[in-house]
């Protein structure tokens, strides 16, 4: 792992606007628990930030958790020495930016912590009392999930403050961007793969790996037999995508697991590969769309699409579990027939657009955050969507339209800004980053085994 990576995960961890990433893989280990009490290695203190010692089982914790993820994601695991080092590197840097937070007087209210369990669970497609029952039988009490979920809320609001908040994108930003570019007419390939996840508990007894690979493989032959990915992946898939029919969104390869491009580098729109296997189980791919990315000269078009939603916000009245089954009933009835999606926004969803039937009008691509942009994607027009979570709360969308647009000078910049904002904010958060970590003092002693 190269230094950089220290960044770059703590970059993502401060990018949990919610608790929603905190997922349970289904029949494994939680991502969060603590070895069992009896397996723990002996604890000492492996580092001291201005006074806050980081312990070795704090390492530790923290390293199985990147490992599982890594597994997850098809990706290698680096050696465990050198994973350690990086892991207590990547606290040292936590460690620094909570001592900042606390002195600038970031709290977390109690309230934000209850809807961010509650959103955990509904993630986990389990109850609150279901889940804590589940984390107290893998290790994990839900003091130490509230620990966890705090210090990412943390973390994200010092960064919203001393970073986001500073941050201006200016016309003359966008312009010089859209000058540097170059007038190729196509950029790197983009796919929006289906995917299927059958997970793996890891040290599986044979026959369980030959009953969850006949699983994948049903799921496979089913779909490469032209049955609904959307609906295959609802019956058969245990992966994060499971709510949106399976399907990724719109990404360049390298965003995607190596093993997952391999497997469908010469697949075309419509065919499926696997099952393959990962640490994290079995995937079932289907290739749903492939798209050269342009570089937007002048005359150059995009896609845009017209969407309306319902937005629910949790509050300490509505939980997150309860807006979700709301909008699930919601969607039946739209469905159905027996309801008007526009009148029931206007009469329930907590957004400025409710008014116009929760109408958002065209947008270019990026105008979105991801987590809802990638479920608009992934529908066809008139197509209404399952529940979806985002930082702002639980929404319903259906998407009404779509159009080719060419892009003039100022569709050009509007298009262009969130990449120039994106691209600044990632370059302004890692220099903070590092300043703050050049001023803490920081005592290394024993490293972690």
């Amino acid at each position: 792992m190269r230094r950089t990576l220290v960044w770059a995960a703590l970059a993502l961890t401060c990018g949990l606007a919610s608790a929603q990433t905190l997922r349970l893989p289904s029949g494994g280990a939680n991502l969060l628990a603590a070895p069992p009490a009896g397996a723990r290695e002996a604890d000492h203190i492996t580092a001291v930030v201005n006074s806050v010692p980081i312990t070795a089982n704090e390492v530790r914790d923290r390293a199985a958790s990147v490992e599982r993820q890594l597994r997850e994601r098809g990706e290698a695991v680096p050696p465990r020495d050198a994973l350690l080092r990086e892991v207590l590197e990547l606290l040292v840097v936590e460690q620094a930016q909570l001592q900042r937070a606390e002195e600038i007087g970031i709290k977390i209210e109690p309230a934000v912590l209850d809807q961010a369990e509650a959103a955990v669970a509904e993630q986990n497609q389990m109850d609150l009392k279901t889940f804590r029952e589940r984390l107290a039988r893998e290790g994990m009490d839900s003091s130490r999930l509230r620990e966890q979920i705090r210090r990412q809320i943390t973390l994200q609001r010092l960064r919203e403050r001393e970073v986001e908040a500073t941050l201006r994108v200016t016309d003359r930003d966008v312009d010089n961007y859209l000058q540097s570019q170059p007038a190729a007419p196509a950029g790197p390939e983009e796919v929006n793969l289906g995917h299927i996840l059958v997970a793996l508990p890891e040290r599986a007894a044979p026959a369980e790996v030959a009953s969850r690979l006949a699983r994948a493989m049903r799921a496979s032959e089913r779909a490469s037999a032209g049955e609904d990915f959307a609906k295959l992946a609802q019956e058969f898939s245990e992966g994060p995508e499971r709510q949106q029919g399976g399907a990724m969104g719109l990404r360049t390869a390298d965003r995607y697991p190596e093993l997952f491009i391999e497997s469908t580098r010469s697949l075309k729109p419509g065919e499926v590969a696997g099952p393959v296997r990962s640490g994290a189980g079995f995937h079932v791919l289907k290739v749903l769309e492939r798209k050269s990315t342009t570089t937007a000269p002048v005359d150059a078009t995009v896609t845009q699409t017209r969407a309306r939603h319902i937005l629910l916000r949790a509050s300490r009245q509505t939980t997150p579990q309860a807006a979700t089954e709301q909008m699930r009933n919601w969607r039946n009835d739209i469905v159905s027939g027996k309801a008007d999606f526009a009148t029931l926004a206007r009469e329930h969803s907590q957004d400025g657009s409710a008014k116009a039937g929760g109408d958002l009008g065209w947008a270019n691509p990026g105008l979105y955050v991801p987590e809802f942009e990638n479920a608009m994607n992934a529908l066809a027009p008139g197509e209404v969507s399952e529940p979806i979570i985002s930082r702002f709360g639980v929404h319903l969308i259906q998407v009404l339209e779509r159009r080719q647009t060419k892009l003039g000078l100022n569709e050009k910049r509007d298009a262009a800004r969130p990449q120039v904002r994106e691209a600044m904010l990632e370059r302004a958060y890692a220099e903070w980053a590092r300043d703050l970590r050049a001023k803490a003092y920081v005592e290394y002693r024993e490293p972690p085994r």
